[in-house]
């Protein structure tokens, strides 16, 4: 009870600490949770995956580890990837049963509604790819399928664009991951695990930008067009 008072909010935000205090275990919730719980949305996501390549062997351990490199990254792809997929089922299911029920919800501390209006902008922008896209943009993940959800939007329509973007954005975050760290690390003898901070802010920006820039932007858009001439 005490370690668990200890937790702070960047351990909260930290990869590394995911990775090391529950392992495979852990990943699998917090991959489902940012993909299927509302609540999830500010989980690291992207930068988690990313951190799961590097430690592939070690979180293989807390379930098979097979002794091939290879075939420990792919079946915590496989594992990962299934978290994912259902994640976004619950969120769907969720927007289904009680979305409506968000936009009368006023704003709190963790949940704003204009999450909720910019993941329906971007569904209505790109249609059902927006599952697929989605993925790849934090936040917005969060809050697609619970859109998708409440649109009603068609269940084989939907599972079908969900398989495919998870599967794509986990195994090219594990893959990154896995890959660059041995490659780094054999050119420039240059130990990506000592350095996690670094991974943390680039992709948190890298990612996070067009967010940002759409918040920020969209916001200022807006506000020149109410403004009278």
């Amino acid at each position: 009870m005490i370690e668990l008072l200890t937790i702070t909010w960047r351990d909260l935000l930290n990869p590394d600490f995911y990775i090391n205090n529950g392992g495979l275990w852990v990943l699998l919730f917090i991959i489902f949770a940012e993909t299927g719980l509302l609540l999830g949305f500010f989980l690291p996501g992207d930068s988690l995956l990313f951190v799961a390549g590097i430690y592939t062997n070690q979180l293989a351990s807390y379930f098979f580890n097979t002794g091939n490199d290879f075939i420990n990254l792919l079946m915590i792809t496989v594992l990962v990837s299934i978290a994912g997929i259902l994640g976004n089922f619950a969120g769907y299911w969720f927007g289904s049963k009680s979305g409506p029920l968000l936009y009368n919800r006023k704003d709190s501390l963790i949940f704003k509604k204009h999450y909720i209006d910019d993941a329906k902008a971007f569904y209505e922008k790109h249609g059902g790819s927006a599952i697929i896209f989605a993925r790849f943009l934090p936040i917005i993940r969060t809050f697609v399928p619970i859109i998708a959800g409440v649109v009603k939007m068609d269940k084989k329509k939907f599972s079908l664009y969900n398989i495919i973007g998870c599967v794509a954005w986990v195994t090219m975050m594990l893959f990154a991951g896995h890959y660059l760290q041995k490659l780094i690390l054999r050119e420039w003898h240059f130990d990506l695990k000592d350095h996690l901070e670094i991974i943390v802010i680039g992709l948190a920006l890298i990612t996070g930008l067009p967010v940002i820039l759409k918040l920020f932007f969209g916001k200022r858009k807006s506000s020149s067009e109410e403004t009278p001439s």
